[in-house]
């Protein structure tokens, strides 16, 4: 218990700026009508990238011991990977719908 209230103590401001990052995505993205919710799609694939490139660093400079580290590397390019494959997929499906049929 020691140890989890040492690790807290020691990162208490990335878990403010976390907390503070999930309450401003939620605001933004609530804010945003269904009608541009799809062509935004492809400007949340970049911010994805970014996200899998910060875990790739994130494995990178973890040490082999450090699990919690390696597994949130892991779930973030997880997690990121299926945001791009999906968002490109809905991108695709939505061109699709404008372009002509033979």
């Amino acid at each position: 218990m020691d140890t989890v209230l040492q690790v807290f103590n020691e990162n208490l401001i990335m878990i403010y700026l976390l907390l503070f990052t999930i309450i401003l995505g939620f605001e933004v993205i609530s804010k945003v009508p269904t009608v541009l919710h799809t062509p935004l799609m492809s400007g949340a694939n970049a911010v994805s990238g970014v996200v899998i490139i910060g875990a790739i660093i994130l494995i990178r400079q973890a040490h082999s011991d450090d699990y919690l580290t390696l597994g949130l590397g892991f779930l973030g390019i997880v997690l990121g990977m299926v945001n791009v494959v999906g968002g490109f997929a809905v991108t695709d499906r939505m061109l699709e719908m404008f372009k002509k049929k033979k």
